[in-house]
């Protein structure tokens, strides 16, 4: 993509995705990015230390609880910014580190 980012799309479970984005990253930052099942998986599992979620006041349905049986706080993240736009709220929830 322009500026360099890179998209990769495997199929082995998230601890060899995990390693292989590592090894990949040599040292930079990783994102993930997916829907909420993916997401979770990653959180329980440790990988994650920071999180940008951003809130717009609308409503698109039920859709999935991303923290729904997952203690954020048990997990280490309780440092919370928070950023008003003109169309949504950004937290940037991390882990002390």
């Amino acid at each position: 993509m322009e500026g360099g980012t890179t998209f990769y799309f495997v199929t082995e479970g998230i601890q060899h995705i995990f390693e292989e984005a590592k090894t990949a990253a040599n040292g930079k930052e990783i994102r993930i990015s997916g829907g909420v099942s993916t997401i979770k998986q990653f959180l329980k599992a440790g990988y994650i230390d920071e999180m940008h979620l951003a809130v717009s006041p609308v409503f698109l349905g039920t859709g999935e609880d991303l923290f729904a049986d997952i203690d954020i706080s048990e997990l280490g993240f309780n440092k919370i910014e928070k950023i008003e736009g003109e169309n949504a709220t950004h937290f940037i929830v991390m882990k002390d580190k």
